[in-house]
C-alpha cells in the first residue's frame, strides 16, 4: 500500500491553489477547473471542489470545516520559511517554537481554516527519528 495524497474540499479551488502553491514552491498540476494536485515526492496534497464532494457519498465532506487534521510539512530552515510566509500568510497560530519531541514547528491556517505545520527537526532524537524519510 502506498498513502496517495490528501484531499482538502473547498468552495474556491483557485484561492487554495495559489496559498498552497506559494506554501509548498510548487505548481498545481489541474486536469479539472474543479480540481487540483501539487505533487511533491513524499506526498501530494489534492484539492476538490466542494461541487465535487457529492461523488463520495451525499454528507460525507464539507469544505471549510475542519478542526482536526493538521497538514504537515518538513523543511530544512523553519525559520528562513517563516520570513518567506509571513507576507501572504493572514492567519498564525504559532510561531515558529521547539516542540518537546525535538521539532522546531510553526501552525499557522490556510484561507478556508485548514491548520498547516512546517517543521524542522533539530534535536538529535528528532534529527535520527527522520533520518532516511523522504
Amino acid at each position: 500500500m502506498n498513502f496517495a495524497s490528501v484531499r482538502i474540499i473547498t468552495d474556491d479551488v483557485d484561492r487554495l491553489v495559489e496559498f498552497y502553491e506559494k506554501v509548498m514552491g510548487v505548481s498545481a498540476n489541474r486536469p479539472a477547473p474543479v480540481f487540483a494536485e501539487l505533487v511533491l515526492p513524499s506526498c501530494t496534497l489534492a484539492i476538490g471542489h466542494s461541487q465535487t464532494a457529492q461523488l463520495f457519498g451525499a454528507g460525507s465532506v464539507a469544505g471549510a470545516n475542519n478542526r482536526t487534521v493538521i497538514i504537515e510539512f518538513r523543511v530544512d530552515d523553519v525559520e528562513a520559511e517563516y520570513v518567506r510566509l509571513k507576507p501572504f500568510v493572514d492567519h498564525w497560530v504559532k510561531e515558529p517554537t521547539t516542540m518537546p519531541w525535538g521539532n522546531r514547528s510553526m501552525l499557522f491556517r490556510d484561507p478556508d481554516g485548514n491548520l498547516l505545520n512546517l517543521f524542522e527537526p533539530v534535536t538529535e532524537d528528532a534529527i535520527r527519528r527522520f533520518k532516511g524519510r523522504h
